[in-house]
């Protein structure tokens, strides 16, 4: 179904809703997904109503918003590679210009950084640029950056295998995250025009530990990375000075006792407060609560709940920091927590269908 709206579902606008803030849920088409699907957001509950969704790219599994609201930006995780994107209007995410290969293979993950779109691509174990232009649309391939390494684990770290970009707060650093590698890189831009990322230094994380993806602290002098072949999350320091990434220690995910093996996380986020951080936890379907000290340098699990579904691929907290999100890929449905301000705990509040969900941004 494209650009349509969503049969069973009856958008808000058709209701005569005000138009307000929209949620925007990338997922697989190939697993049964709609593409991105745009939701209407209730500012006091936290629910969504479904009201469209647009396929004009296979598995959009990942998103992320301009600064400024008004574009979208998609991988298409695909054995071919390629990104997208699209204009925010209301009557939902439009393309701009056809979908541009990043050259690699399966992008998990992308980030703007400085008139860039920077992919993460999985499956090729690189980093790819692509400029963008004025108006949002994106421009040819403007450089990859090819990772290089293994880890320990045979079936799962054989190579590289990028899974996720993140900017430095202050913008001057992209910091690459390795699962096969068991490591971050810490890159900069050395042409401001466009071009590769260069690696400023490679920071080795726990052998076998298969790192996924990280989160900054709000005050930008500590990050959390989360691990996909261990239920774990590496606390570092940063200095954004020198780009220097140093770790200090790990909290575990699970409760004690229980069983890690069949365990995958995958989502973490951070409260705007600093004072907790939540992890998903594929298999053991799970999300762990974890409170932060006054100064972000360690980090304790508080206790898990369930996710409301099945295989939380990605969670995303609302801007307000009220609500968090989960894209449960397997069950097909996203489910909204409220959060409690104290415990830093979520409840349950609902779900919608979303078939083979992996991801949620708000605009």
């Amino acid at each position: 179904m494209t650009d349509g709206a969503v049969a069973g579902e009856v958008g808000a606008e058709a209701e005569g809703a005000a138009p307000g803030r929209r949620a925007y849920i990338g997922s697989f088409t190939t697993n049964g997904g709609r593409g991105i699907t745009t939701a209407a957001v209730d500012p006091e509950t936290g629910a969504l109503t479904v009201l469209r969704s647009t396929d004009a790219v296979p598995n959009p599994s990942y998103l992320v918003p301009d600064p400024d609201g008004r574009r979208l930006y998609a991988v298409s995780e695909t054995a071919e590679g390629a990104a997208a994107a699209f204009l925010l209007t209301p009557g939902g995410p439009e393309l701009l210009g056809p979908a541009v290969p990043v050259g690699g293979a399966d992008p998990t993950h992308l980030a703007l950084v400085e008139g860039r779109l920077v992919t993460a691509n999985y499956s090729s174990g690189s980093v790819s640029t692509l400029p963008v232009g004025a108006d949002g649309a994106l421009g040819g391939m403007a450089g990859v950056l090819a990772h290089q390494g293994s880890g320990p684990q045979a079936d799962r770290q054989e190579g590289p295998h990028a899974h996720a970009v993140a900017p430095a707060p202050d913008g001057r650093w992209l910091l690459s995250v390795d699962l096969g590698t068991d490591s971050v890189r810490i890159c900069a831009f050395a042409d401001p025009a466009g071009g590769a990322p260069a690696v400023h230094d490679e920071v080795p994380l726990r052998p076998g530990s298969g790192p996924r993806h990280l989160a900054f602290h709000p005050h930008g002098h500590h990050v959390y990375v989360i691990h996909e072949l261990d239920p774990a999350v590496t606390v570092c320091r940063w200095d954004g000075a020198r780009g220097a990434l140093t770790p200090l220690g790990e909290c575990r995910l699970l409760p004690e006792g229980a069983e890690a093996a069949g365990t995958y996380p995958s989502g973490l986020v951070v409260s705007p407060d600093g004072r907790f951080a939540w992890a998903a936890n594929r298999g053991h379907d799970s999300l762990s609560v974890l409170a932060l000290d006054p100064s972000g340098g360690a980090a304790t699990l508080v206790t898990t709940v369930p996710c409301g579904g099945h295989w939380p691929r990605a969670l995303a907290l609302h801007p307000d920091g009220r609500h968090l999100y989960v894209a449960n890929e397997r069950s097909g449905d996203v489910t909204w927590f409220t959060v409690d301000p104290e415990s830093g705990v979520p409840v349950r509040g609902g779900a919608i269908e979303a078939p083979a969900a992996s991801c949620v941004v708000f605009v």
